[in-house]
């Protein structure tokens, strides 16, 4: 029996979605754990959902992608560019500061005029590893327990 949701899908297994970052660029930081949200350009809201768990990727359409982990979405923000933080700038690029360089960059993406009252989706998302450093220490026969 097949899922309705996709071709191929078995019926339970839930189908896998990909936040795909086109510039290679993003690899080592995605990889460092310093990009860690993303901004679309237009209200993305249905498209990611807060609890989600997506592929990460890195590639151009329709050409070979690279895999880079698995991620949860840990919230999705619809706002307009002018009231992007610096906090948003920063966690989708690490070297940028200023609205303007964001900004920049959105335009040279879609290849579009953007702005300030275009709308934009914030999506914040943590990579999911077998097991992080901070539970592991905390699974110590001796760590400090928190009951």
């Amino acid at each position: 029996m097949r899922n309705r949701d996709g071709p191929g899908q078995p019926l339970g297994c839930p189908a896998m979605f990909v936040l795909n970052f086109y510039s290679p660029v993003f690899i080592d930081q995605l990889k460092r754990g310093r990009k860690t949200a993303t901004i679309r350009l237009g209200d993305k809201a249905a498209k990611y959902r807060k609890g989600e768990v997506v592929l990460v990727t890195v590639g151009f359409q329709h050409a070979p992608r690279e895999r880079i982990f698995e991620a949860v979405i840990d919230g999705v923000e619809v706002k307009r560019v002018s009231e992007l933080s610096p906090r948003d700038i920063e966690h989708d690029n690490p070297e940028f500061r200023r609205l303007d360089e964001t900004v920049h960059f959105l335009e040279q993406i879609y290849g579009l005029k953007v702005e300030q009252d275009d709308l934009v989706t914030v999506v914040r998302f943590s990579q999911i590893s077998d097991r992080p450093a901070e539970i592991t220490e905390r699974l110590r026969p001796d760590a400090p327990s928190q009951n």
